[in-house]
């Protein structure tokens, strides 16, 4: 695979991964009230929530925090970019986990004890999914043969029939990325679990937006890594892959919904469980096979 394409399909994702993401935030709110039994917000709110932060005022206690998330957003969009392109998964894994890392160092640059809580929060959540995308990788590797996403067309059948445990651990931990309760330690969207804001205390105006912008690209990405699980032979399995992904995301908002918030620890612990019970496991089967 070229540079070229990789940089013409990061391109392409930085256009239409937020497109979708705003659409996917949209729907999320709707359905969300119709669980708890409002009406909820229209569709494009999101949109309409992030113009208006693009009009304020961007006013940075530290100075840096915008710099930081550019960075942030940059490399988002290039692991988007290796990944939609059929690319290697673990290089798109490790582009993301840079992007929340400068995402992390965006908060740490405020020195609010607030937002400082939230970026030490945020780290442990780093902690507690990043082995199982590891693992993930791993094990994509060992059921494809290659890195490249690309491999999962040449398969003739999908790499879920072996990959499953490892699956369900992915599920387990893509309630963490998507920031869903009750994962959703450093930042959350339900304004009735937060006193302040998290990560993003000190943010406001155009640094804000792009992390409004960030969380909808990355959640386009994340689903493209459950969809790959379900894709094989050709073009047309990535219909399966899509509706997959739809379903995940569905029962992430049903979670979302159900769950209070639990305790830093209960989520380091059941995270690294998960990890070394589906990961580990399925690992040693498929290198046995």
């Amino acid at each position: 695979m070229s540079f070229l394409t990789v940089l013409v399909g990061t391109a392409a994702f930085a256009v239409a991964a937020p497109v979708a993401g705003c659409l996917l935030a949209g729907l999320d709110r709707i359905i969300s009230a119709r669980m708890q039994g409002r009406v909820g917000p229209p569709l494009l709110q999101p949109y309409y929530d992030l113009r208006k932060l693009l009009e304020k005022d961007d006013v940075s206690v530290g100075g840096v925090d915008g710099l930081y998330l550019t960075c942030a957003l940059v490399f988002t969009a290039f692991a988007g970019g290796v990944f939609f392109t059929g690319g290697n998964l673990l290089m798109s894994a490790f582009l993301i986990t840079m992007a929340g890392l400068f995402f992390i160092v965006a908060a740490y640059s405020s020195r609010s004890p607030f937002a400082e809580v939230g970026a030490a929060r945020e780290t442990l959540q780093v902690m507690a999914y990043e082995p199982m995308v590891l693992l993930m990788a791993v094990a994509f590797y060992l059921a494809v043969g290659t890195f490249n996403v690309s491999g999962v067309l040449a398969l003739d059948a999908p790499a879920i029939l072996l990959t499953w445990p490892v699956f369900l651990g992915y599920l387990f931990i893509l309630t963490i990325k998507l920031r869903k309760s009750p994962f959703d330690l450093s930042m959350s969207h339900h304004a009735h679990q937060e006193l302040v804001k998290g990560m993003t205390t000190e943010m406001s105006g155009r640094t804000l937006a792009k992390v409004e912008v960030m969380h909808w690209a990355e959640s386009v990405l994340f689903l493209g890594w459950t969809g790959m699980f379900f894709m094989w032979g050709g073009w047309p399995s990535l219909l399966v892959g899509v509706a997959v992904a739809a379903l995940a995301w569905l029962f992430e908002i049903l979670i979302d919904n159900n769950f209070a918030r639990v305790k830093w620890q209960y989520m380091l612990k059941s995270a690294w469980a998960v990890t070394l019970v589906a990961g580990g496991a399925n690992i040693a089967a498929l290198m046995f096979l």
